[in-house]
C-alpha cells in the first residue's frame, strides 16, 4: 500500500464513520500521511483527527479513536493506534520493506502512478521559452501519472529544434483569449546553448534546479563521473540491471524478503539506531508522495532531486548484493537483489517521467 493509497484508505474510514453517524464533519479531499518521526511507532502517521476535531465537535483523541477502529478493519492494515494528542499511527500487514519491494516489482515503472484517471483536467500555459517548454513537458508527464488530463499551450509556436532535440510537445500556441496561470521558470541561458548537450543532459540541466533558480548548462552535465548527478542516477540504474544479469550467471534470482543475513540479526537494533532505518527503502517508499507533490506544484525538480537521493542510497549498498568469493547465495542475497531491482525500476520510471532515457548498459 503506497502513501497515496493509504491516504485514500484513511479517508474511506472517515467517510464510513460519518455515514454511520459516529462523526459529523466534511470529508477532506486529502488525508496527509507520512513516515513516523523519530520515537514514533508504526509504518505511517496521520494528523487527520487533529484537523477535523473542531468541526466534529469532539476532542482530537476521541476522533482518532473512532478513526482507528475503522482503520483497523481495513484490508492491509494490521493495527491503528492513537498517540499523542490525537495522531493516528498505522501499522501495515507484514514486513514493510518486503511488502514495498514486492509492490514495486509487481507494478513496475508505474509504481506511484494513480489508476484509474482522476478526471482532473489541467491547463499549462507557457511563454515562448525553452526551459518553460521542457518544464511543462515533464510536468505533463508527471501529472498524467497522477491521473490528470493535461493540455499545454504556448504563446507562440515552439522552435522546431525543441521537439527534434528535446522531444517537447505543445498542444496549441497563440495568446489565450482569457488570462491563464503561466508556468514561468527562470529562462535558460542563451549561451552556452542547452541544445548542444543533447536530449538527456539538456533536459536534466533545465529540470534539476527549482523554477526560481538559474539553470547551469555547462559541459559538466555530460561528464561520466560521480560529481555529475545525472551520471550517478543513470549509472545506478544500469548497475541495478547489471546485478540481475550477474546474479543469473551465479544461478539465483530475486525474492523480496529480509535483506539481512541470519548472523546479522542480532545487530538489527543497534544498526537501526545508527542509521535511522534503511535509506534506500525510505527513498523507495517516498516515491509516490514525491510524484504527487511534483504534480501538485508543477515541479519536476522535486522528482529529479528524489532520483539523486534514491541513486545515492542504492549505490551505497550495491556492493552487498552479490555473494563474495566462494560464498553461496542466501535468502538475504535474493532479498538484496530484489531491492536492487526495485531501485532500478523506480529510477527508470522517474527518468521516463522527466523525458530522459535509462540505458541498461552505461
Amino acid at each position: 500500500m503506497t502513501p497515496v493509497e493509504l491516504s485514500r484508505t484513511v479517508l474511506r474510514a472517515m467517510r464510513a464513520a460519518v455515514d454511520a453517524g459516529e462523526l459529523s464533519a466534511t470529508v477532506p479531499e486529502r488525508a496527509h500521511v507520512e513516515r513516523p518521526r523519530p520515537g514514533g511507532r508504526g509504518d505511517y502517521a496521520s494528523n487527520l483527527a487533529l484537523r477535523i476535531a473542531r468541526e466534529a465537535g469532539a476532542p482530537p483523541r476521541r476522533v482518532a479513536e473512532i478513526l482507528s477502529a475503522r482503520l483497523a478493519a481495513e484490508p492491509g492494515i494490521a493495527r491503528a493506534d492513537v498517540t499523542g494528542p490525537g495522531f493516528l499511527s498505522i501499522t501495515l500487514d507484514g514486513d514493510p520493506g518486503t511488502r514495498l519491494v514486492a509492490e514495486i516489482l509487481a507494478r513496475g515503472e508505474r509504481y506511484g502512478h494513480l489508476a484509474p484517471d482522476t478526471g482532473e483536467r489541467v491547463q499549462l500555459h507557457i511563454p515562448h521559452e525553452l526551459r518553460a517548454a521542457v518544464v511543462a513537458d515533464s510536468a505533463r508527464r508527471i501529472l498524467r501519472s497522477q491521473g490528470a488530463l493535461v493540455r499545454v499551450t504556448c504563446d507562440a509556436a515552439p522552435d522546431p529544434a525543441w521537439a527534434e532535440v528535446l522531444g517537447v510537445r505543445v498542444d496549441a500556441h497563440g495568446r489565450p483569449p482569457a488570462p491563464l496561470p503561466t508556468l514561468r521558470p527562470v529562462p535558460a541561458p542563451a549561451e552556452p546553448d542547452p541544445l548542444r548537450l543533447g536530449r538527456d543532459a539538456a533536459r536534466w540541466a533545465l529540470l534539476l534546479p527549482a523554477a526560481h533558480d538559474h539553470p547551469h548548462t555547462g559541459d559538466d552535465h555530460l561528464a561520466q563521473r560521480e560529481t555529475n548527478p545525472l551520471f550517478r542516477v543513470r549509472y545506478a540504474h544500469s548497475r541495478a540491471r547489471a546485478l540481475t544479469r550477474n546474479a543469473a550467471q551465479l544461478g539465483f534470482t530475486a525474492a523480496p524478503g529480509d535483506v539481512r543475513d541470519a548472523h546479522d540479526a542480532h545487530h538489527a537494533v543497534a544498526q537501526a539506531a545508527e542509521d535511522d532505518g534503511h535509506p534506500l527503502l525510505g527513498a523507495l517508499g517516498d516515491h509516490p508522495a514525491v510524484l504527487a507533490a511534483a504534480a501538485r506544484h508543477r515541479a519536476p525538480d522535486r522528482l529529479a532531486r528524489h532520483l539523486v537521493r534514491t541513486a545515492d542510497a542504492f549505490l551505497a549498498q550495491a556492493h552487498t548484493v552479490l555473494p563474495l568469493g566462494d560464498e553461496k547465495p542466501s535468502a538475504a542475497h535474493r532479498a538484496r537483489l530484489a531491492l536492487a531491482e526495485a531501485a532500478g525500476t523506480v529510477l527508470a520510471g522517474g527518468l521516463s517521467l522527466l523525458g530522459i532515457s535509462a540505458p541498461a548498459y552505461l
